[in-house]
């Protein structure tokens, strides 16, 4: 499958956070235009299936100042990679929408593909799921997660550390919560149990943080999740979402000048529409692990999706079904288990009370 999908390589963080919130937002989805190379909603000639998103964030750091990597501890080398991969699936109906985070170490078969026009062609090899991004841009990634998922993508979104910074400050801070103390050695992260109101730099240290407990990128997932359900809570209560002056300069703001895999008007759009949807209608969850790559492959210790319990996750997105059985209340398991079965959860599990 070929697409144009802008390859360029561009810095992207942790997290995605208004942008995800123009998507968590019950009407039917807008027929939004096609982008070159992806067709808009309207063009689709099948039964409708709804609108799948790939958020990606990467370890680029080159847009802060020496200031902020170091009160914030950003700093390092980054490989440009996508170290943040979560799929947005928007139901047809618009009346529900599922989060699935995937692992960036994850073991993954990168498809082949030529690094430039004319070039020689680079055959399939192994590597960690992050590595995509790393060698071939959005446009790799993106062929790597549908050969794995078999969901068609229609739209990416990515955005940069300063980026994610600005736009969490733009709403006046997220708040969080957590029922014990979250401290990371390499981030610096020191929260204690309760409730807490993060500027753009604590976000950061808080989507980022790795190393608070055994569950690794795991635990880092759902956090991420639960900061994403809690962004979106503060986008519909200062009523940002149907403010299209002051959505737009959002949108511009965390989209800054880079091509994307969405325009500033078409969230817009999207979140006016989907900005009645509550914290039951989203549902989360990571793919589930059933163990590690083994150590001949040579890319290090990389994490195997359960095929079997994925390929039912996957399917469930294919068929715009939910994730979550209707009236079941499943709670998250805090922190997660590393191996094994996942259980999807609805986003008001998420929420602070």
């Amino acid at each position: 499958m070929k697409r144009n999908l802008w390859p360029r390589r561009l810095a992207i963080p942790g997290i995605v956070l208004a942008a995800t919130g123009a998507l968590l937002g019950s009407s039917a989805l807008p027929s939004l235009p096609g982008l070159p190379g992806l067709p808009g909603l309207a063009d689709r000639e099948h039964a409708p299936r709804g609108l799948n998103v790939l958020l990606m964030g990467t370890d680029e750091r080159n847009t802060l100042t020496a200031a902020q990597k170091k009160k914030f501890h950003a700093g390092g080398r980054p490989c440009g990679c996508s170290d943040v991969l979560m799929l947005v699936h928007v139901s047809a109906r618009g009346d529900r929408v599922s989060v699935i985070g995937m692992p960036r170490d994850s073991y993954a078969e990168i498809p082949p593909y030529r690094a430039k026009p004319g070039g020689k062609e680079r055959p399939p090899h192994p590597a960690k799921l992050n590595a995509a991004y790393q060698e071939g841009g959005p446009e790799l990634l993106i062929r790597t997660v549908e050969s794995m998922t078999e969901v068609d993508i229609d739209r990416f979104l990515q955005v940069d550390f300063r980026r994610f910074m600005n736009s969490v400050d733009k709403v006046g801070g997220v708040e969080v919560c957590t029922p014990r103390r979250l401290k990371d050695p390499a981030t610096r992260l020191d929260l204690k149990p309760g409730k807490h109101r993060l500027g753009g730099g604590q976000a950061l240290q808080y989507v980022r943080s790795r190393h608070v407990d055994g569950s690794a990128d795991l635990g880092r997932i759902q956090r991420q999740q639960r900061f994403l359900v809690q962004a979106w809570r503060e986008l519909k209560e200062r009523k940002l979402l149907t403010h299209p002056k002051r959505m737009t300069d959002l949108m511009e703001m965390l989209l800054g000048s880079g091509r994307q895999g969405f325009s500033p008007g078409e969230l817009v759009e999207l979140a006016a529409t989907l900005h009645r949807l509550p914290d039951s209608a989203t549902e989360f969850t990571t793919v589930p692990i059933a163990g590690f790559a083994p150590a001949k492959l040579g890319i290090g210790a990389a994490l195997v999706w359960d095929r079997k319990e994925t390929d039912a996750l996957f399917a469930k997105v294919r068929d715009d079904r939910p994730l979550v059985e209707r009236g079941a209340q499943p709670k998250p398991k805090d922190p997660p288990d590393i191996l094994g079965k996942t259980v999807p959860v609805r986003g008001s599990a998420y929420a602070c009370r």
